[in-house]
């Protein structure tokens, strides 16, 4: 008995430790596979999306790859935006993977004799959003057509060599799966233009290749760095004693672990990313994200009468009783203590046990400051001068302020190909030495986003470089002295999107590391802009911009914020700023806020704002005071080094003030149905210990609940949609035939309640029947991760915020018509838009520039595919014109030009003596001012040129 007993302890143990399982590459072929064929088949196929950026914050690039022949040719690859296509010097540029299956790019590589491109799928920067990829691509035809050439279960890629004398001959080191172990990383070679590999290094399921990079001259002479990481939602470790650099003298096909202990390069469990550069046979430098921790600098606070809060991390309670009332309170009010605590209050709660000094300094701890707290070493510069034998660092100071405690999130080290001691090193800043690594000079400036990630050195003029950083592109012809912005590509990483009901209404957006910016929704994404210096979009916020609530009653009135649960509201109209103010009790733990924290404003009373950290905190006054009105409604959290066991999403029914749902970053959701007085756990039926994506209480039915959870963090890219109706007691699963992939969102139609929206991490869709099958939606849409979906109800539009396209939108009105009347029916005939007669139609304004022509979109449905005839016809029934099209099964868009055949003029004519049509510029007839009527078959709609 006490056998069994200690197994099943044991077995309990194993199932509480055990990890996941992450999707098999099989699962996510099939999952390809299947989205493709849906999409052949879907209801909304041809339903057009508009990207309306915005453009000018861009997003985060990964890689570069310039023409040497020819530098105002080059291609940037974009963390979750696919690869753009510039032959202007960055004045313009073309997507070019559109037309493959991700969008999620590690690396990029180009034979530029034979016109080969390469892309290593899946970002190798580790971050929150780093995408996986579907393994290593090809195209022979600028990015027409691509060829998955393997290495599927990469997950994440790091680099790609090309050797330049034999271009079949291709090196990938491979970073591996992000969140989980696997197999398929290390240095991968193919030598027949990847139809087969050979995988020439190995070192751990944990440990994969960040970089490796060739002599320009020499393609035998390689290096590799192996990184050793494990990363969880909770807790990141981006170091190990496997990560190493390695040397090939043979091509790839052998490799010799080179940073030994009698190197002079770290090794052991503190080493981290390592970047490299070579400059020849001899010469290479490696920057270390240093992972050991700094000595103790013995500092003491004998000279100084402030206290810090690492003074209370070791303080007795005797030694603070003692301490001097001004002194203290000089620390609490530096530091932004609530007025309740202040000295005396302090040493008496002190005194009584119910707070540690300790709890002076945790006080002020979140996962926001802890980025920047390093006591790490951080970035440090080595160099060998001996092939790598040995090693020696370049400086001699700390070098602070270049990768603080996210070292992970750059690794790159550049040497100018004539001079073997002008180096770059990216990190917040790019900082550049003309000493080979003694000193550093900053090479930042104003029109230059931080956090920088890719650059190329011109061989011919080593002052020309090109930059990728978190901000887009950037362009110096004279070493960092000044720099050209180049950021035209609609990239934008949105993690969260709004709308409000302005007229025209405003679209807001929170992106990676580009702050929250704010937009008209029509407004024109081009160029014009330059000529007045008014880009139609405006940034609100900084950091990482978060989700983003508008009052309804007043929409200058914005609350949005950035990472960690930093948020404000914001007076648009004064540019009154207020920060809330929510901290803890002293004594208490400190809440734990999810880096996208969730708020919400009541629909019931937009004076009340709720916001979820382990605790949901309501706000009565438009958050100038938070009460929490729950317990902890996640596991507890986890010991680890990010923010976990939060809530993540928050939802309040319509049709009850404080029926509330929340869920959270460790699989909980919780109902209360009396504002928070009693919380019922509503999850014990569901996946464990999923993100819970969305809580969504539905706007039809007061029992009515969505769910969709996200296993993105455990490498799990399996769909999970749910569905209740009874307040979450009891689950239906409705995400039926949606390809496996992680779910971000869903949403339900305001006007029709069997119509749900749902966005993953590569598609969006629509379902008509509440979950019981669904159609991707494709027309205009690439396979990018689909964050966010808000709905404009007045103006009927669908808008899709990505993470790497920026903002799409469609208007839904057609859609929304959607019922079993019209599955039955042969044609179905939406409304189509007025307009307004023009007398600029078919005219230019001079002979230098196009005729403008006009055009109306007629929408119909069709319950067959095939060939139909559209007619135009008069008030007194005279067919005006007449076209042919053909029609899928589902929502068509037929668009038409608003012209007369000259047999229709007549009719109008003759039916009409009072007008004159006469042929416009470009010689085509325009119908007048009138009402005409649109037929397909025995069905007709009407609409008015006014």
């Amino acid at each position: 008995m006490l056998k069994k007993i200690c197994f099943l302890c044991f077995t309990a143990t194993l199932l509480i430790q055990a990890q996941q399982p992450s999707t098999t590459p099989q699962v996510v072929e099939n999952a390809l596979i299947k989205k493709t064929e849906l999409a052949k088949s879907s209801l909304v196929k041809n339903v057009i999306f508009e990207n309306i950026g915005p453009t000018v914050m861009s997003g985060r690039v990964t890689d570069l790859a310039v023409n040497p022949e020819n530098p105002t040719e080059f291609y940037v690859g974009y963390a979750s935006g696919g690869v753009w296509h510039t032959k202007n010097n960055g004045t313009t540029f073309t997507p070019i993977l559109d037309a493959s299956e991700t969008q999620n790019v590690g690396d990029i590589a180009v034979d530029w004799k034979n016109n080969t491109i390469w892309v290593g799928t899946g970002e190798n920067n580790a971050s929150r959003s780093s995408y996986a990829g579907i393994g290593i691509l090809k195209s022979t035809d600028n990015g027409n057509t691509w060829q998955n050439m393997g290495l599927k279960d990469s997950h994440h890629i790091g680099r790609i060599l090309i050797n330049p004398n034999n271009p079949d001959e291709v090196v990938v080191g491979v970073t591996g799966h992000l969140y989980s172990p696997n197999q398929e990383r290390g240095i991968y070679k193919t030598t027949d233009g990847g139809t087969t590999w050979s995988q020439k290094l190995f070192v751990d399921d944990s440990s994969g290749i960040i970089d490796v990079q060739t002599n320009p001259n020499n393609f035998n002479i390689m290096f590799a760095s192996s990184w050793s990481k494990d990363r969880k939602a909770w807790n990141f470790n981006g170091s190990g004693a496997n990560s190493a650099i390695f040397k090939s003298t043979d091509a790839g096909n052998t490799w010799t672990k080179v940073s030994t202990e009698k190197s002079g390069f770290p090794t052991g469990n503190g080493v981290g990313r390592i970047g490299l550069a070579i400059f020849d046979d001899n010469i290479i430098y490696a920057i270390h994200d240093s992972q050991f921790r700094r000595p103790s600098e013995g500092k003491s606070n004998s000279g100084s009468n402030m206290l810090s809060k690492d003074d209370f991390k070791s303080m007795s309670k005797d030694d603070f009783l003692k301490l001097d009332n001004k002194r203290l309170n000089a620390y609490l009010k530096t530091n932004g203590f609530q007025e309740k605590y202040r000295a005396d209050n302090v040493k008496q709660m002190v005194r009584s046990g119910n707070v540690k000094p300790i709890d002076l300094a945790k006080y002020l701890e979140d996962a926001n400051s802890m980025l920047f707290d390093t006591p790490v070493i951080g970035a440090e510069v080595y160099k060998s001068t001996d092939g790598g034998m040995t090693w020696e660092k370049t400086h001699e100071d700390y070098l602070d302020d270049i990768y603080y405690s996210y070292g992970y999130y750059f690794g790159h080290i550049y040497v100018a190909p004539d001079n073997e001691n002008n180096i770059y090193i990216y990190g917040v800043p790019i900082v550049k030495s003309k000493d080979g690594g003694k000193t550093f000079t900053s090479i930042s400036a104003e029109n230059v986003h931080a956090d920088h990630h890719a650059l190329w050195i011109n061989p011919k003029n080593p002052n020309h470089l090109i930059n990728g950083n978190d901000g887009g592109v950037n362009i110096t012809y004279d070493d960092g002295e000044n720099w050209i912005k180049n950021n035209s590509p609609s990239v934008g990483q949105f993690y969260a999107i709004n709308v409000d009901n302005a007229q025209p209404y405003n679209v807001y957006g929170g992106l990676q590391d580009n702050g929250v910016w704010v937009g008209p929704n029509n407004a024109r994404e081009d160029k014009s802009w330059h000529q007045s210096g008014q880009y139609a979009w405006e940034s609100i916020m900084g950091g990482d911009g978060m989700q983003i609530q508008i009052d309804s009653r007043d929409h200058n009135i914005v609350y949005t914020g950035f990472q960690f649960g930093n948020y404000y509201r914001i007076n648009r109209s004064t540019d009154e700023f207020k920060r809330f103010d929510i901290k803890h009790e002293l004594g208490e733990n400190p809440y734990r806020f999810n880096w996208q924290t969730p708020i919400l404003l009541s629909p019931h009373n937009q004076d009340i704002l709720y916001l979820g950290g382990n605790k949901l905190m309501r706000s009565m006054n438009q958050g100038d005071d938070w009460t929490a009105i729950s317990d902890d409604l996640t596991k507890g959290g986890k010991k680890g080094n990010v923010a976990y066991g939060t809530l993540t999403s928050i939802s309040e029914s319509p049709f009850q003030f404080g029926l509330i749902y929340a869920g959270s970053d460790d699989g909980l959701i919780h109902v209360t149905k009396n504002s928070g007085g009693s919380w019922t756990n509503i999850s014990a039926t569901l996946p464990n210990d999923l993100w819970v994506s969305r809580v969504i209480a539905s706007q039809h039915k007061k029992e009515r609940v969505y769910v969709t959870l996200n296993g993105y963090r455990w490498d799990d890219f399996k769909a999970y949609a749910y569905m209740s109706n009874d307040y979450g007691n009891t689950w239906t699963s409705i995400s039926s035939n949606i390809p496996a992939s992680p779910v971000n969102v869903i949403k339900e139609d305001p006007e029709n309640e069997n119509i749900l929206y749902l966005g993953t991490d590569n598609g969006a869709y629509v379902s008509f029947n509440k979950g019981q099958n669904w159609d991707v939606f494709s027309h205009g849409l690439p396979n990018v991760a689909y964050h966010d979906i808000v709905i404009q109800p007045d103006a009927k539009d669908l808008l899709l915020g990505t993470h790497g396209r920026s903002i799409y939108k469609t208007n839904i009105a057609p859609l929304q018509q959607m019922d079993a009347t019209m599955t039955s029916k042969a044609i179905t005939l939406f409304d189509i838009k007025n307009t307004r007669f023009s007398p600029r139609w078919g005219r230019s304004w001079s002979k230098w520039s196009n005729a403008f022509e006009p055009s109306v979109d007629i929408p119909f449905y069709s319950n067959t595919s095939g060939k139909k005839t559209i007619k135009v016809v008069s008030e007194k029934g005279a067919v005006l014109n007449e076209m042919n099209v053909e029609s899928d099964k589902g929502f068509n868009y037929a668009s038409y030009d608003l012209t007369l055949t000259e047999k229709g003029r007549k009719a109008l004519l003759k039916e009409n003596t009072s007008i004159e049509i006469n042929a416009s510029e470009n010689g085509k007839y325009y119908i007048p001012k009138g009402t005409y009527t649109v037929q397909i078959g025995d069905e007709t709609t009407s609409f008015e040129v006014k």
